[in-house]
């Protein structure tokens, strides 16, 4: 499986709504959110087949606002394959 950090936007009149289709859904222990900072915004790091599958833990109405970035940790080998001298 691949890791991905979601990032999952909302606009402060959604705030209330998000945060309990979040909690519905049972994944709002794993978001961190800056809401309470003023960036109306939920981040969470899961283990997903996909890029669609890893969105799927974004409540269905913010869905079409979330990106999901597959994560890649690099070591000194995999940088030297990637950008050889």
């Amino acid at each position: 499986m691949d890791r991905f950090l979601i990032e999952s936007p909302h606009l402060v009149q959604e705030c209330d709504k998000a945060l309990k289709a979040t909690f519905a859904m049972g994944y709002l222990h794993n978001f961190d959110w800056g809401c309470k900072a003023g960036v109306h915004t939920g981040w969470v790091t899961i283990e997903a087949e996909d890029e669609k599958q890893a969105i799927l833990v974004v409540p269905p109405f913010l869905r079409n606002k979330a990106r999901a970035v597959k994560l890649v940790k690099f070591s000194p080998d995999l940088v030297k394959e990637m950008h050889p001298e």
